[in-house]
């Protein structure tokens, strides 16, 4: 399921830019400053309306909810207050959530990705991006939550951390992956093309029990945690390199971050299966 939420949107995206931009000839992207309102709208005023951004975007949530509970189920909520409750911490968390983006990890992305291009030693950067890939998914609460989900369902099939492991190897390598490309300007269409083919035959080779969860591993790297400093060091990197457009070389990392934890943990179940039943065979 979270496989098909990632998928789903790439293809209903680029149906969009087919539809609305097809035959427009320029690339170029114009990079808008966020002019100071500090002197028209006070800090308190402005968090007040933040705050109701926040409101308007979890409502849908919250009426899907209690359309469904009166009218489909037709009973009441059991407390009412603790819900209440719940969501009112929930939009304050996730302003919260936006303003530390906004303050700290996206800065500290664009900063280092402008640091060490100024270093001129692409050696470091690599290293940066594998070490960040590993590190930020390792993080990931979403990972922790379905690595353990697997591991129960599993029934001492599927060692949890284990793969999370495999699931951060495969991001550090796609995002490397990913930054060589912004580095030597390739084709984005090739890398992915490739990526999403080498998917498709280990899908045919893996035994069945990790195909959907492997695709679901793809999907959970792409939360809180690494998307912010991932995509802050692409368009850092795009930014400050001569002849890479920010809209075009810049984006694109997540995506290799989303194919290769497919890869990685696929690939390990394959090895798994081979030795057991080679194994059994010798026994």
């Amino acid at each position: 399921m979270v496989a098909l939420a990632v998928m789903v949107p790439m293809i209903t995206v680029q149906l969009y830019g087919i539809i609305v931009y097809s035959g427009e000839g320029s690339d170029e992207v114009q990079v808008l400053t966020q002019k100071d309102e500090g002197n028209a709208i006070s800090g308190a005023l402005k968090m007040l309306l933040e705050l109701a951004e926040m409101l308007r975007d979890v409502l849908p949530i919250i009426l899907t909810i209690l359309f469904f509970q009166y009218i489909v189920l037709r009973r009441g909520l059991s407390n009412p207050r603790k819900i209440v409750f719940g969501f009112v911490l929930v939009i304050f968390g996730l302003y919260a959530f936006v303003v530390g983006l906004k303050m700290g990890l996206f800065p500290i992305g664009t900063s280092m990705a402008e640091q060490l291009i100024e270093l001129e030693r692409f050696g470091f950067i690599y290293l940066f991006a594998f070490m960040i890939g590993f590190a930020t998914t390792m993080a990931e609460p979403a990972l922790l939550a379905v690595g353990k989900q697997a591991e129960e369902a599993a029934a001492g099939r599927i060692n949890g951390n284990a793969i999370r492991l495999l699931v951060a190897l495969g991001v550090a390598i796609g995002i490397s992956i990913g930054v060589h490309r912004i580095i030597v300007g390739g084709s984005m269409h090739y890398y992915i093309m490739g990526g999403y083919t080498l998917v498709i035959i280990l899908t045919a080779l893996a035994p069945k029990y990790i195909v959907a969860l492997a695709y679901d591993l793809g999907g959970v790297t792409t939360s809180e945690v690494t998307v912010p400093l991932v995509t802050a060091l692409g368009i850092g990197l795009a930014a400050n390199i001569e002849g890479r457009s920010v809209l075009i070389d810049g984006f694109g990392l997540i995506a290799f971050a989303s194919i290769f934890p497919i890869v990685t943990v696929m690939t390990y179940a394959i090895v798994m299966h081979w030795w057991t039943n080679r194994r059994e065979v010798r026994s």
